[in-house]
């Protein structure tokens, strides 16, 4: 992990805050000079670029979701559970302030950004992408998710899906989206079987009440 003085952190924290919200032409050094309370010259010491800085932004942002899908790997129970923490992954960064994730922010500016940047946010979804189809694999060998087609495919439309809610309930402002469609996913997957399991189970429940 890239070690950073506390200043480049308190730069990054800033930073991240405003892409988050506004994307990457919606900010300047100067937006963050003022928010931080240094002139515009000290940011440029750190990241003498918008590229510079952004670029570690995004390092940053990849080591922190590397922490997060190991911190899943180690405590999910199944292949499902793990979804739904990754879903939960999600929520959490749109909640409490309607921040998309950096990098689907990112992507929906795509094609004005250096060609650095263009590679570092395909590098990010790569990695989810690579995490899912695995996940979801080893969740179709032991029956507790079912779907057509390859680990892959199936692990595209998923992030695809869940940024795609991201935004809608961004542009809402409205996480009811994102959580709908997070249920939805995790329903479509289940086993006709494990789907029956469930149905008879809330039945029960239901009775005894």
């Amino acid at each position: 992990m890239e070690l950073r003085s506390p200043r480049q952190t308190e730069i990054l924290d800033v930073a991240q805050r405003l892409v988050q919200m506004r994307g990457y032409n919606g900010f300047s050094f100067g937006d963050l000079a003022e928010a931080i309370g240094v002139k515009s010259a000290a940011i440029h010491y750190h990241f003498p670029t918008k590229t510079d800085l952004v670029r570690s932004l995004m390092s940053r942002y990849r080591e922190r979701l590397h922490l997060s899908l190991a911190k899943i790997d180690e405590q999910a129970l199944s292949p499902r559970h793990a979804l739904e923490r990754f879903i939960q992954l999600f929520q959490a960064t749109l909640r409490p302030n309607n921040c998309m994730c950096l990098c689907g922010m990112l992507a929906t500016e795509l094609t004005v950004l250096p060609s650095p940047l263009q590679e570092d946010v395909r590098a990010f979804f790569n990695d989810n992408e690579a995490w899912l189809a695995r996940v979801l694999g080893e969740g179709r060998k032991a029956k507790v998710l079912e779907f057509e087609g390859s680990s892959a495919a199936a692990a595209r439309c998923v992030y695809s899906a869940l940024h795609g809610a991201m935004l809608s309930a961004h542009a809402f402002d409205d996480p009811s989206r994102l959580t709908t469609t997070g249920r939805w996913l995790l329903d479509a997957l289940l086993p006709p079987e494990m789907d029956a399991l469930l149905v008879q189970v809330q039945a029960r429940g239901r009775s005894e009440d």
